[in-house]
């Protein structure tokens, strides 16, 4: 049975999980693409190499993260989070948010495997989503 998640439960569902499907416009299309990130109770942060969000989300800071918990086709969470695109320029936090980032993904990520594979690496984006709208749904 479909029921929606209260505030509280989509909260709790976005800092238990790790990786989002990031949604933004590109060349006036919806553009979708799974992200690694951390959430501290206002902001999701993740990190990137210039490409195709990057550039979109610097024209238009309208952003979403979809995270959802499927156990099977009847037993699952999913929310959405809706709010806007802040890339990280100040060092000190940028350092900060990359070493938060890195410690929890100490695995290498397309970002770091791509860094260790150039001779001159590209620069990292660190950026947040700072949310402003939730919306949950569970199926249990």
């Amino acid at each position: 049975m479909l029921s929606e998640l209260s505030r509280d439960e989509s909260l709790a569902l976005l800092r238990r999980k790790s990786v989002a499907r990031l949604g933004c416009i590109v060349d006036n299309y919806p553009y979708v693409v799974p992200v690694n990130y951390l959430f501290d109770g206002d902001c999701a942060y993740s990190h990137s190499l210039p490409g195709s969000k990057i550039a979109a989300l610097r024209l238009n800071s309208r952003a979403c993260l979809q995270v959802d918990d499927i156990e099977d086709a009847y037993h699952w969470q999913s929310v959405l989070a809706f709010g806007n695109f802040e890339e990280i320029t100040s060092p000190r936090e940028r350092a900060f948010y990359l070493n938060r980032l890195l410690a929890r993904f100490p695995q290498l990520t397309p970002v770091e495997a791509r860094i260790t594979q150039d001779a001159e690496p590209p620069p990292v984006i660190v950026f947040r989503i700072r949310i402003k709208k939730l919306s949950g749904i569970s199926e249990r």
